[in-house]
């Protein structure tokens, strides 16, 4: 392979941090991270100021030399800054419960500081596979703080246990990569949160998008590395070794491991899921106390000190009084009764959330393809989707279905997956996953679903609606009466399923069965569409 054509040279290359300047970048941190003046300090420092000082030193040097051609490699820190880097953009400290604006900056600074780093070199040149190890997981145990480092004198060099080290416990014990067993307990609060906790949700939607963006970057570019040095010939695989991979199969995991996951993807803060995916920090939901005269706040009066988990009154219990709500005005009924459909990403914390669920179960899905013994094999994860999918209400399962970060062949076997198990006994199945227009001809679009629900025959329905699209997208639906033909069977085998009396339906109320009704016929005249739009003109 030429060296223009390797991945990583796409991004810039590294080298690391000479040793007075990670000095300059460690106390910095540890002066704005520690409540009181730091030992190597003259002066009292301002609180949070100065981590924000060393972050925009880190932008500097990453980004010195941008402008040259070609650009010399980049400065970077250790892993142990971008670890903490990582925990400022989210912990409650710096965000919900930040006391100033500054405070705040800082973490928005880490957050860009880290996105910068992936745009400008890259997952891997970045070495954010170990930056974002959970130590508990077999990653690598260097948060811990060594003896404090000399700066001075003969003995000014560190040793190799604490040259990295930041003395401060959010950079430790405190930082989120030791506060979690694995990835999936960090996916699954944050996801809590996006339908529980809006307001962390603000940090925690920010904080998982970056993450998620590392992980496909970080796979993209082992992929490519995989093609362009010969694929199944080599003799190892660069994608074995990619962060999503370690994310999945952990040291010392335990069995079950692969349901975890998908409870962690599908978290919805319920009682359930927020027992098994806890708060991160303690009092972690807990928000800055208002001030209770409408002036500016008063001055805390218990000192903050995040390594011991003191937030003085920030954590109060007593609440200000609440203003009287507006008085109400009346407002005429509207015009029309007729039921509109929900949001189907409610129920999963918003369209933001769902979209970020979306890219992990489309991930998941390429790693179990690619490499079936880091997880489990295909078929079986998509048996785990089903689980979780099919329960769920229309607009959510509409939405689910969709995987557009899904390849076409493995978004053909899931929708292909999820529609044998619903439907009637009837319809002969076929032998594998292989679509064609025959297939859909023969074995999916004429049948109804294998109850009389109203709502198991609209997802029916949108499942065949699906690979309709799906064929049509990538190959070309040819029309012909065959096809036709088969397209109006099952819509009207599916309308006479539902309107089939005694038989077993739940009784619902009046809107939620008319609502489901409008899935039925909309996707019934959607499939009408897509054939009639094959139909040479």
């Amino acid at each position: 392979m030429k060296d223009d054509e390797n991945p990583t040279l796409l991004y810039r290359a590294t080298k690391p941090l000479p040793y007075e300047l990670r000095e300059h970048c460690t106390i910095y941190f540890e002066e704005g991270l520690c409540p009181s003046p730091h030992p190597r300090s003259p002066l009292p420092v301002a609180h949070n100021i100065t981590d924000s000082q060393a972050l925009n030193l880190l932008f500097s040097l990453l980004t010195a030399g941008t402008s040259s051609t070609p650009s010399p490699p980049a400065f970077l820190p250790p892993p142990q800054h971008l670890a903490l880097a990582a925990t400022l953009v989210v912990h409650p400290a710096l965000t919900t419960r930040a006391k100033d604006t500054a405070t705040l900056e800082a973490a928005n600074t880490a957050l860009r500081y880290l996105r910068l780093v992936a745009d400008l070199v890259g997952p891997i040149n970045g070495n954010l596979q170990e930056a974002f190890a959970i130590p508990g997981a077999g990653g690598s145990l260097r948060r811990g703080g060594g003896k404090r480092r000399r700066t001075t004198g003969e003995d000014a060099s560190p040793t190799a246990d604490d040259e990295n080290s930041i003395t401060t416990e959010l950079a430790n014990a405190g930082g989120i990569w030791a506060r979690v067993d694995d990835f999936w307990q960090v996916v699954g609060w944050a996801l809590n949160c996006s339908v529980v906790h809006k307001k962390r949700w603000e940090r925690w939607s920010l904080w998982l998008e970056y993450m998620v963006g590392i992980l496909e970057q970080d796979w993209e570019m082992r992929e490519k590395t995989w093609a362009q040095e010969g694929g199944e010939e080599q003799a190892e695989d660069p994608r074995e070794g990619s962060m999503i991979v370690k994310y999945l199969n952990p040291e010392g995991a335990t069995s079950g491991k692969e349901r975890r996951i998908l409870r962690a993807i599908f978290a919805d803060g319920d009682q359930r899921s927020l027992a098994e995916f806890p708060e991160i920090w303690e009092n972690e939901t807990k928000e800055r106390k208002k001030p209770t005269d409408g002036s500016a706040a008063k001055k805390i009066s218990t000192k903050v000190n995040v390594e011991l988990d003191n937030y003085g009154d920030y954590l109060s219990s007593s609440s200000s009084p609440s203003p009287s709500p507006p008085p109400q005005t009346k407002t005429p009924p509207p015009l029309s009764t007729a039921p509109t459909l929900p949001d189907g990403s409610l129920p999963l914390g918003g369209p933001a959330a769902l979209h970020l669920r979306l890219r992990l179960l489309s991930l998941l899905s390429t790693t179990c393809a690619t490499l079936p013994s880091t997880l489990l094999p295909l078929h079986e994860l998509y048996t785990l989707y089903l689980s979780h999918i099919r329960p769920t209400p229309l607009p959510t399962f509409f939405h689910l279905i969709s995987l557009p970060h899904l390849t076409p062949t493995a978004a053909s076997t899931l929708t292909q997956h999820i529609l044998r198990s619903l439907l009637a006994t009837s319809a002969p199945l076929p032998q594998n996953d292989d679509l064609n227009q025959d297939i859909l001809e023969t074995n999916y679009l004429p049948y109804p679903a294998n109850t009389a629900s109203i709502a198991d025959n609209a997802k029916v329905s949108l499942c065949v609606e699906m690979l309709l699209r799906l064929w049509d997208r990538h190959f070309g639906l040819v029309w012909s009466e065959e096809l036709a033909q088969a397209a109006e069977a099952g819509i009207e085998a599916r309308e006479a399923k539902v309107s089939r009396k005694g038989g077993r339906r739940k009784a619902k109320s009046g809107g939620e069965e008319e609502g489901e009704r409008m899935w039925l016929n909309g996707s019934a005249e959607r499939i009408r569409g897509v054939v009639e739009m094959a139909q040479p003109s």
